[in-house]
């Protein structure tokens, strides 16, 4: 193993990582929020049936819907389905659905822009009662996509140049075009925008050495 692959390991990929107990501690948030998950209905914006069979509670159904593939085939349990779909242009079928559960994990930094975020955040509201919605915090000095200091707040040819090199990237691009484009996806947080998007909401900040990392809208009632 790569020293740099290591490095990656220990703080966000493997099951010992830094992520992985701050997803933890996420999952039992989760838990005391809504304390009755076990009888709830959940559509999940932007996630993976994978994600909810190693989570630590398990909902009375799911449902998935991602832009890419949701992970759900003929061994996935029946209690989570799932579909492709644009969570910010949601097909008729789905924008008449009520769950009891609108559910995001690291998917509204990626959604492309203000007006998309107003479209996301506006489903969430439309689909349940409750909700909570994750995202990473925009001043949290280390960017958790590329794992480099204050990437979010370089220009975005230095961006692109970092996607390409910094041995740190989950998977580097193979030429520039796809680096801008992988630079250009993502687009951090802060709370005032959240506030914004979640007016109703109790935001919640999850921290590392006192520092807020992430941020959390929670509607539990």
């Amino acid at each position: 193993m790569s020293v740099t692959h290591s490095i990656r390991q220990r703080f966000v990929d493997s099951p010992t990582s830094l992520g992985a107990r701050a997803r933890a501690h996420r999952w039992e948030w989760f838990r005391q929020a809504f304390p009755d998950i076990g009888e709830m209905s959940i559509i999940d914006l932007g996630g993976r049936a994978d994600s909810w069979l190693r989570a630590p509670v398990r909902p009375a159904r799911v449902h998935v819907v991602n832009l890419e593939d949701p992970g759900v085939n003929d061994d996935t349990p029946d209690w989570i389905t799932g579909e492709l779909g644009d969570a910010c242009e949601l097909p008729e079928h789905l924008a008449g659905t009520k769950y009891d559960l609108a559910f995001s994990n690291s998917v509204l930094e990626h959604v492309g822009g203000h007006e998309r975020r107003l479209r996301f955040a506006q489903a969430i509201h439309d689909l349940a009662p409750r909700h909570w919605v994750q995202t990473p915090y925009r001043y949290f000095p280390v960017e958790p996509h590329f794992l480099f200091p204050g990437f979010q707040f370089l220009p975005l040819a230095a961006r692109t140049r970092i996607v390409r090199r910094w041995p740190l990237v989950h998977t580097p691009p193979e030429d520039n075009p796809t680096a801008l484009r992988v630079a250009l996806w993502v687009e951090l947080l802060s709370r005032t925008e959240m506030a914004h998007y979640f007016p109703t909401s109790e935001i919640r900040a999850e921290r590392i050495a006192g520092l807020a990392k992430s941020l959390i809208a929670i509607k539990p009632s």
